[in-house]
């Protein structure tokens, strides 16, 4: 069945005025690349969907990866959905987890789940909405044990997600021991990165977080180009073997910037 505009690997979004596009990879059997407006967004690789092919959702992965006991089921909140990558992940490496994904656009979300659907057994819930109005009407009993934000890219972002009081109604959504993860993707002045690692910060002064750390590839943190910086806040101490690991892990080379340490990216 084709698409709203004809075409059968293409949908329009209205909201944004531009086109999603899914096509395979010519490279990687079983794989798939979300477009918008030309620019990739999103692999997804249905075959094997505990591989991550993007250097930042890798890193993600690893994170969530650190939440013990391994690869045992987990709940997740997903602030901007993409092609569900790390959804698919979670399934794939902990099955079983109970998963929340909200995305703004209803076309792109309804274009992906036609065109790359979810894994029999997903206990995937979608909401569409604005990140910060669909975290709060959430049912307030409703805790996770980490939520993953992925909507920032480039220096410009939504005001009302981009501040310290989002981060603390965020946390508040944390169970034990759970986990708040920003990816911030920026260009290389970081400007976005500095006010973010500001606004985190304010959440862990105020007690919302215990603690913030920031994973990227090395470079990244030097300012000397573009990409893609983690952002974790925990709402327990980071513990030091959670460090190491991540070091290993990669992709490589791989940085952690904590504690006073941050004050290389923070305003």
């Amino acid at each position: 069945m084709a698409d709203v505009d004809g075409h059968e690997g293409r949908r329009f979004l209205r909201s944004g005025g531009q086109h999603a596009s899914i096509e395979q990879d010519g490279l990687v059997d079983g794989a798939y690349v979300l477009s918008i407006g030309g620019a990739e967004q999103s692999h997804v690789n249905l075959a094997h969907p505990q591989e991550v092919f993007y250097e930042y959702l890798r890193r993600i992965a690893n994170v969530v990866d650190l939440l013990p006991p391994a690869g045992a089921p987990i709940s997740a909140l997903h602030l901007g959905a993409g092609a569900l990558t790390l959804a698919r992940y979670l399934q794939a490496t902990r099955p079983g987890s109970l998963q929340y994904a909200v995305e703004l656009e209803r076309e792109l979300l309804d274009f992906v789940l036609q065109k790359l659907p979810m894994p029999e057994g997903t206990r995937l819930e979608t909401r569409i909405g604005d990140a910060r109005g669909e975290l709060a009407a959430l049912p307030p009993e409703l805790l996770f044990d980490v939520v993953i934000l992925d909507i920032f890219s480039g220096p410009e972002a939504p005001e009302h997600i981009a501040c310290r009081e989002f981060y603390e109604e965020a946390a508040a959504r944390l169970g034990p021991g759970g986990l708040l993860i920003i990816n911030v993707g920026d260009e290389a002045a970081l400007t976005l990165v500095r006010s973010q690692v500001a606004a985190m910060r304010g959440a862990v002064a105020s007690g919302a977080l215990a603690e913030l750390v920031a994973f990227a590839e090395t470079g990244m943190f030097a300012g000397r180009y573009p990409g893609n910086i983690i952002l974790v806040g925990s709402k327990e101490p980071w513990p030091e073997a959670w460090t190491q690991e991540l070091l290993a892990r990669g992709p490589h080379p791989a940085g952690l910037l904590r504690g006073v340490e941050l004050d290389r990216i923070s305003d």
